[in-house]
């Protein structure tokens, strides 16, 4: 009796045992997959060299799945990854040796890249990903020396790559309702490309604009008739060309583009309204427009040739009549503002914006404010200020379709 009621248990604890080891591996397995599932993490990085030889190297919790194209004017190597959370600290890729500038973030469609500007022609010698001996995970290594123009221009011709990002954002049409005032509203910049730094708050303009847009939608969807959409719903590149492409293929009534640039000029503050023309009003237009345009450099995104006649962004491109829609938006917008809102001198200005080429679309850009101004960035990152903010420009709004409505528009 004795010897069956041992046997009995032996059984009885193998049972468990097994049992035990199953859900171990069955706990495991999902572990594993949602592992697989999430984004890469970088969570640690060091560049070291001279102007001659630099190395990258870059830690990841995974092996990455890598690819390294380079792009002329200026010199770039790109690095595109799969999606990826950088947990790095800023000097963790700091530019030194053959590099001036290192960027990285989101590219938007599950996607991110590493940009390295150079300041003279280079090529990558080594592109390898080695585990780590501690077994911690994986390290990608990059290798780059300085080469002649003539081999950087061989290495651009070799791989026959057009500089285009994946359009897949501007692939998506939806359905209107027909009789809808559409508006598209875009928060400028977004993912690589993190626009201007706070000086006090050290807040990204990227977040800054997604925060405001957000509100200014969800205000715009308050008003009977009119359909307000994002953009880009959260931290994502997309390139100038895809911004204005998404609001003409949604038919978009409006399109505004938001920003809060730094200056120089630390006592410059208040709001500014952008319109597009082939001449700039003034030298602060001028170079934020310059500034501006630079999004898709940032990104490492080749810039395509143009024809002559349009090379210069301009008023070539957008019909006369939708420009003088954008010149009657700004008028509303400065309007809305004055009073309510503090403006910056002259607050209606324009320049060659490329964000704002739709030539069906009246476009205007917003500096809401400079994020290198005490007083402006406080408002910035202030929850009720940005409400203000967005019934103020949704008056804007009202009034703009109002006149547009009586005007045969």
């Amino acid at each position: 009796m004795r010897k069956a009621v041992l046997i009995l248990s032996a059984t009885i604890w193998r049972c468990v045992l097994g049992l035990l080891i199953f859900c171990s591996a069955s706990v495991s397995s999902i572990s594993m997959a949602g592992a697989d599932d999430a984004p890469l993490l970088a969570f640690g990085a060091r560049v070291a060299g001279d102007d001659a030889r630099t190395r990258v190297v870059i830690d990841f919790d995974r092996k990455p799945v890598f690819f390294v194209h380079y792009v002329a004017n200026p010199t770039r190597v790109i690095v595109d990854l799969p999606e990826t959370s950088f947990g790095l600290k800023p000097e963790d890729l700091k530019a030194r040796g053959l590099f001036t500038k290192i960027r990285y973030g989101a590219m938007g469609a599950g996607s991110s890249r590493v940009v390295l500007t150079a300041k003279n022609p280079v090529a990558v010698t080594v592109a390898d990903v080695m585990a780590d001996e501690d077994g911690r995970g994986f390290r990608l290594v990059l290798d780059a020396e300085k080469v002649t123009g003539e081999r950087f221009d061989a290495l651009i011709e070799d791989q026959k790559w057009t500089g285009s990002v994946a359009a897949a954002k501007t692939g998506r049409v939806v359905e209107q309702d027909p009789g809808a005032f559409v508006v598209a509203v875009d928060a400028g910049h977004g993912g690589i490309d993190t626009g201007a730094i706070g000086t006090e708050t050290k807040m990204e303009e990227k977040s800054v604009t997604l925060a405001f847009a957000s509100e200014l939608v969800a205000e715009l969807n308050k008003e009977p008739g009119i359909n307000a959409f994002l953009t880009r719903e959260k931290d994502e590149f997309l390139s100038l060309p895809q911004r204005v492409q998404i609001a003409r293929q949604r038919s978009a009534n409006l399109f505004i583009s938001l920003h809060a640039d730094t200056l120089k000029q630390r006592d410059i503050r208040g709001a500014t309204v952008y319109t597009i023309s082939d001449k700039a009003s003034d030298h602060l237009a001028a170079n934020l427009a310059e500034r501006e345009n630079l999004s898709d450099e940032i990104a490492g995104v080749a810039l395509q040739s143009e024809p002559a006649e349009v090379a210069d962004i301009l008023i070539d491109l957008t019909r006369r009549e939708t420009q003088a829609f954008s010149v009657n938006l700004a008028r509303s917008v400065v309007s809305s503002f004055e009073g309510q809102i503090n403006l910056i001198n002259n607050p209606h200005r324009h320049a060659g914006f490329r964000v704002l080429q739709a030539p069906d679309v009246p476009s205007i850009l917003l500096e809401m404010g400079f994020l290198s101004n005490k007083q402006d960035e406080k408002l910035l990152v202030d929850p009720v200020w940005r409400k203000k903010l967005a019934s103020r420009l949704t008056a804007a709004v009202r009034s703009y379709r109002a006149g547009s409505v009586t005007n045969g528009g």
